[in-house]
């Protein structure tokens, strides 16, 4: 690599600065004195350079010398656009390539970068966090043809320090043969945007999403030498779906260098044919649905009241077809069963839209992406996402949307066994309820068995395939029969109609489905941490009330077998080990003594937030709080991991005293 005179001699005043901080030249002196005391015969008049070179070495002078100029190749290996400045001698171009070693010579590759982020106007005041405190960050996620990208967090600013780079591969799928490389007419025809959102996590680990934007990337290909800069305006979500949030500077490359270019004219023509196809499609339905509505409303009247929900709002305040947030979605090898699959979905927190002063529920249904960034969202998110788990484990699953008590709007996801059983499942708790239907014929005064389950009325259910509106006399839960193929119950739209807007691919503003990641949580690191902290809670809290605390790591072990035997049922239903469990609290427990223990749920791992719930309990304050003879206290935390770094936190406390009457 051969460099201009002025960037040779700056990269020599570097190295030679280098050089004096770590006093090399002084340390080579003292290795050239005792050389010559201890090495030199009294015949030989001179050292070589080669006996010089030799004994720097042996003293590891060379090796230390190599390890701190070897900043260059560090900072390049971790992320270079992240340093405030760029080694000399190193473009941005090169950086990039250096980082590419696994990566397939033979496919399309887009890096796209984010060089930093301006007008985030809600943070103009914030002050500049200090370091070592804890601050508020940005996190940018990234979805593109099933791969998926996170940044590194930023604190929040009005000008974050976004710095990243992301390699998305464009050929993949099996796109073309295999054995040539997409050219740019191939490419062109890739019509998935890249979904971008922002994620703001406060200092008690509550995330808030910010922004979700789709990036039209083709722009790039018709690009000079395929590189091109963006500016993109990242819009507010919900009610605040018009305001801006910020401003993002993006980099777009391709890469390897695309050979031939084309014009922007042709990129331009191709990007408005397909906006136009989508908007003749989504005007096609818009038709229909209406036609359909006006079909439903003369059946009875009294329709016009029930929760048939055809259209919904996402988090950019765009209207879609319900359908369209149904797909089926395999977790490969991430959850083994639909019930776990449940349970999954049940330890993503649930928080309803923000809504800005009174008027009841924000209606806000959020992309796969968004809510599982978020990690938490509405009662629709969580039945979207249970209801295409199940499609993708191959059950008949719909979403159905009615109220429950007190005329609340809810959704539930509802199961069609192959002998016609009807199972409802709560996606906010993980359980699921048998349906017999009461006929509304029989007497009054015949005793008929009270539902379980705590749904009162359903409008309509739908999947990625069906919408169906309920059209019987009655729409309580209770007397619904679920024949979904009787037309006299249930009024079909057309599934050619749904598939002409919902089905992959078949518009180009469908959200793709991201696929789920994998936990990114040590359970036994976290669980180790979490119940340390709530020891020390304890022991502070009882030392303010005048009491010691004594810990026994025997009876906290023996309080694993319950918390793994709780998850277990929550997961399957199924109560498993108890036996075990009570037999060693016998053996643990003298005579004379006695026996306290307190289990409790978290979804969330901050163990003050659990400390304080746990002593609003009046069971658990009496454990904690305990007096008497030989009080000897056990707490046990188990955390279970899920995909997308969900969890299921486990707290027991327990304490076992003498009894003194």
């Amino acid at each position: 690599m051969s460099l201009p005179p002025e960037k040779a001699s700056e990269l020599k005043q570097l190295i030679h600065q280098q050089l004096s901080k770590m006093d090399v030249h002084g340390r080579i002196r003292e290795i050239l004195a005792e050389t010559i005391r201890e090495e030199l015969a009294p015949d030989q008049q001179q050292l070589s350079t080669e006996d010089l070179i030799k004994a720097l070495r042996r003293r590891g002078i060379i090796d230390d010398v190599m390890k701190e100029l070897n900043f260059v190749t560090d900072n390049v290996d971790q992320e270079l656009p992240s340093s405030p400045k760029q080694p000399v001698g190193f473009t941005d171009r090169q950086s990039t390539l250096l980082k590419k070693t696994n990566i397939d010579p033979t496919r399309r590759y887009l890096y796209l970068q984010v060089l930093g982020g301006k007008a985030f106007l809600e943070h103009l005041q914030e002050p500049e966090p200090l370091p070592g405190q804890a601050c508020s960050t940005f996190t940018l996620c990234l979805h593109f043809r099933n791969q998926r990208f996170r940044s590194k967090p930023v604190p929040c600013a009005c000008e974050p320090d976004f710095h990243d780079g992301f390699l998305l591969e464009v050929h993949r799928e099996n796109l073309g043969d295999g054995t040539r490389m997409a050219d740019s007419t191939t490419m062109l025809s890739i019509s998935d945007p890249v979904h971008m959102v922002l994620i703001k996590t406060d200092i008690f680990a509550e995330t808030t999403l910010v922004a979700s934007y789709f990036l039209e990337w083709r722009s790039v290909l018709g690009s000079e030498n395929g590189v091109t800069n963006l500016t993109v305006e990242l819009m507010g979500v919900g009610t605040e779906s018009k305001v801006s949030v910020g401003i993002l500077n993006i980099k777009l490359e391709m890469y390897p260098p695309l050979n031939q270019t084309l014009s922007q004219e042709v990129v331009n023509t191709q990007l408005a044919l397909e906006r136009q196809k989508t908007a003749e499609k989504e005007r096609l339905f818009l038709v229909y649905a209406k036609q359909w509505w006006r079909e439903y409303l003369q059946i009875r009247p009294s329709h016009n009241s029930r929760l048939v929900k055809i259209f919904a709002q996402d988090e950019n305040g765009i209207n879609r077809p319900v359908c369209s947030y149904v797909k089926p979605l395999r977790a490969g090898r991430l959850l083994d069963t639909p019930r776990q699959a449940a349970r999954f979905v049940n330890v993503l927190g649930y928080e309803r839209a923000p809504v800005i002063g009174g008027g009841g529920k924000q209606e806000q249904w959020c992309t796969l992406l968004a809510f599982l960034c978020r990690n938490k969202g509405d009662c629709e998110d969580h039945a979207n996402l249970l209801c295409s788990l199940l499609l993708g484990y191959g059950l008949e699953a719909f979403v159905c949307v009615g109220t429950k008590a007190k005329g609340v709007p809810h959704a539930w996801v509802m199961t069609c066994g192959t002998d016609g059983t009807i199972t409802f499942w709560e996606s906010l708790t993980g359980h699921r309820y048998l349906h017999k239907p009461i006929s509304p014929d029989e007497p009054s005064a015949a005793e008929q068995p009270k539902p379980l389950y705590p749904y009162r009325t359903i409008g309509c259910v739908f999947n990625h395939q069906m919408f169906l509106g309920n059209c019987q006399p009655s729409d309580s839960v209770e007397s619904c029969v679920f024949d979904l193929n009787d037309e006299s119950k249930w009024k079909p739209m057309s599934e050619e109609a749904v598939k002409s807007v919902c089905a992959p691919g078949a518009t180009t503003s469908l959200p793709p489905f991201p696929p789920l990641c994998a936990s990114t949580i040590d359970a036994s690191v976290t669980s180790n941490e979490i119940e340390m902290q709530l020891r020390l809670l304890v022991s502070e809290h009882r030392k303010d009330l005048g009491l010691t605390t004594v810990w026994e790591d025997q009876l906290s072990y023996l309080l694993s077998p319950a918390l793994a035997s709780y998850e277990f049922e929550r997961t399957t239903s199924i109560s498993a080990g108890n036996e075990e469990f009570q037999d060693a609290i016998r053996r643990a427990v003298p005579d004379g003594h006695t026996f306290k223990g307190f289990p409790i749920h978290f979804v969330y791992r901050n163990a003050r937030r659990a400390f304080a719930t746990c002593l609003r309990s009046p069971f658990c304050e009496e454990i904690i709080c305990c007096r008497g003879d030989q009080v000897r206290l056990a707490v046990r935390v188990r955390v279970f991991t899920y995909p997308e770094s969900a969890c299921a936190v486990w707290i027991m406390f327990a304490c076992k005293y003498r009894s003194v009457l």
